[in-house]
């Protein structure tokens, strides 16, 4: 069974854009190390899977065209650093009852249809907010929080691992274990 890396895209990889939207490919500004990150775990988890919620299309704020040239762009820039994205799955549904959308399971489900070997109790799930959490959760993975949008918690919700600053700091703990 295959060990799978999830991640949240922005307030993970890239910086969030304070009260809009990332429209455009020029707009994707990875955090500091966090390519370096991905090239790291891409040669250590079987996959590197991308699940991020995207409102802005259900709002008609962009296209799913102009999605898919900023994730093109983010595919592209880990592959020329050396490392990979498997998929990366979106939900652009406005409702929180839409099953892709988290804290909802949906796109987990997709990518275990799609990479079958998948065993969630050997995954991680990594993002910025509680509705990752319970996602990851929701699959039996274990929770990474990354504190980039929010406070760090001084007591660990039960829906939460462990927590980190960054992708990079989560990274240079996780090489650390045996």
């Amino acid at each position: 069974m295959a060990a799978a890396l999830f991640l949240d895209r922005d307030g993970v990889i890239n910086q969030e854009k304070s009260g809009s939207y990332i429209f455009h490919p020029d707009e994707f500004i990875f955090y500091e190390h966090a390519k370096d990150a991905l090239v790291q775990f891409s040669k250590h988890f079987d996959y590197l899977i991308i699940v991020t919620n995207q409102r802005g299309i259900g709002r008609g704020f962009m296209t799913a065209k102009a999605l898919h040239s900023i994730h093109d762009h983010l595919k592209n820039e880990v592959e020329q650093a050396g490392g990979k994205i498997d998929a990366i799955y979106y939900a652009p549904n406005i409702e929180d009852t839409d099953p892709f959308r988290k804290p909802n399971i949906g796109m987990g489900l997709k990518a275990k249809e799609d990479f079958p070997d998948i065993d969630f109790e050997k995954s991680v799930m990594v993002g910025n907010n509680l509705s990752d959490m319970q996602f990851g959760r929701s699959l039996g993975m274990e929770t990474i929080f990354l504190h980039t949008t929010q406070a760090s918690f001084s007591h660990l919700p039960k829906l939460i691992d462990q927590q980190f600053d960054s992708l990079w700091s989560y990274w240079l703990h996780w090489n650390r274990q045996p």
